[in-house]
């Protein structure tokens, strides 16, 4: 295997995708940052051959991964299962490959301990695949929190709100396709990257101390439910180490579908504008206006025309084209991304001690630096999780704010019946 100073020489990237469900949309972003996709592993060899028509040449295939990681390539992007990304990490960089996972780097504190340590060990790129900090008005507003006229950004809101219409039976399928699926299981504040990426992306501040509340509402108007969760929103606040505060939700299930963000300065705020698309809202205090701007600024912003074609090709509003493209530059010029596996393991942990705080209505929780060895020390053998285990072990924690919640058996026995269950 070929060392990272060698590989960071050559312009096109050799890349290998595990789990083409998600993964498999990133191949357009792939190809336009100059990437090549050389391998697949997926259980399904049919959805990697329906994939790989959609490639310039045919990747090979792979239905075993350690067969998979013994490919002559670059790099790999886990696009698995949700929480069971860190176990798949650590195998790729014993290989010595640089690793972009998808959505959360960790889903228990030991898997976070074992992973920084991995990493540190192969010298290595990790990087986590967040997307949203990229969309267009993330991207404005990212731009100007760091110009410096809003002042000190001191509170920022974050809301990922992804209500499921629970009697969509095909969605059911696809999304939650067995009972056991880990989508019946996550808690409200672990698929916490949503919400809180851009928050860290645009102030460059990392959450030192995390408590939250759940908002407990069963989905009682759905004749079909196999969910565990009933809380439909974890509320989170975020003391961060530069003194700022964030409040951002996890992925909640309430009101309308949407993406929303605030960032307040001593000098002024600005925001999306909920159920606009890409419009924000700039404003100024009317005794601190800058030069050029008015005290409210409503605007929708633009691609810069020399990418245009590039983001908007891609998934996500353009997320995907900057995720991946952020990730084979730090592989061939050495430099780290934005989300490096320290940034990412502080987000993962916020989830995860949300969800312990939201269990103890709001009993606050310091978020570790895996940085330091007494933090690592504190977390190396903490294996609680709110997950079935592919072995048929059960969570070792509860799902929900109220932990006796089931589901009732006649919303249940449907789901069965259309997941294919029931016989």
């Amino acid at each position: 295997m070929e060392s990272k100073k060698q590989t960071a020489n050559k312009k096109v990237i050799r890349l290998g995708i595990f789990g083409l469900g998600r993964g498999g949309t990133f191949l357009k972003s792939v190809l336009l940052n100059n990437g090549e996709v050389v391998a697949m592993c997926d259980w399904s060899r049919e959805k990697m051959e329906n994939m790989a028509k959609e490639l310039p040449e045919a990747p090979a295939m792979y239905t075993d991964f350690d067969e998979f990681i013994e490919h002559d390539m670059d790099a790999v992007f886990l696009a698995n299962c949700f929480h069971e990304h860190a176990q798949f990490a650590i195998r790729a960089l014993e290989k010595g490959l640089h690793v972009m996972t998808e959505c959360t780097s960790n889903a228990t504190m030991a898997e976070g301990v074992a992973l920084v340590r991995a990493v540190e060990k192969s010298g290595c790129v990790f990087a986590l695949a967040e997307n949203y900090p990229y969309m267009l008005f993330n991207q404005e507003m990212s731009r100007v929190c760091k110009e410096g006229t809003l002042g000190k950004i001191i509170y920022a809101e974050g809301e990922y709100n992804h209500p499921f219409n629970f009697n969509d039976t095909e969605t059911h399928r696809i999304l939650r396709p067995y009972a056991r699926h880990w989508r019946n299981y996550l808690p409200r504040s672990y698929y916490i990257t949503h919400s809180l990426a851009p928050l860290m992306a645009a102030t460059g501040a990392i959450p030192r101390r995390v408590s939250a509340y759940g908002v407990f509402a069963p989905f009682e108007e759905f004749d079909y439910c196999g969910n565990n969760v009933a809380d439909r929103a974890a509320i989170i606040t975020c003391l961060n180490d530069d003194d700022s505060v964030f409040r951002v939700t996890g992925c909640a299930a309430f009101g309308a579908h949407g993406n929303s963000y605030r960032f307040c300065g001593t000098k002024g705020q600005i925001e999306n504008l909920r159920g606009m698309g890409d419009t924000v809202m700039l404003r100024y205090n009317s005794w601190e206006i800058p030069e050029g701007k008015e005290e409210v600024n409503r605007y929708t912003p633009e691609w810069p025309e020399s990418i245009r074609d590039l983001a908007e090709k891609a998934g996500h509003g353009g997320g995907d084209y900057f995720v991946i493209g952020e990730f084979f530059d730090s592989i061939r010029n050495g430099t780290e991304p934005v989300f490096d596996v320290y940034r990412a393991t502080a987000m993962s942990s916020v989830g995860i001690l949300a969800h312990r705080s939201l269990l103890e209505k709001g009993q606050p929780y310091d978020i570790p630096d895996f940085r330091k060895e007494e933090d690592r020390v504190k977390y190396e053998k903490d294996d609680l999780t709110p997950f079935p285990g592919p072995d048929g072990s059960e969570p070792t924690l509860p799902v929900c704010s109220h932990p006796d919640y089931q589901v009732d058996e006649r919303r249940f026995n449907n789901y069965l019946e259309i997941t294919g269950e029931k016989k």
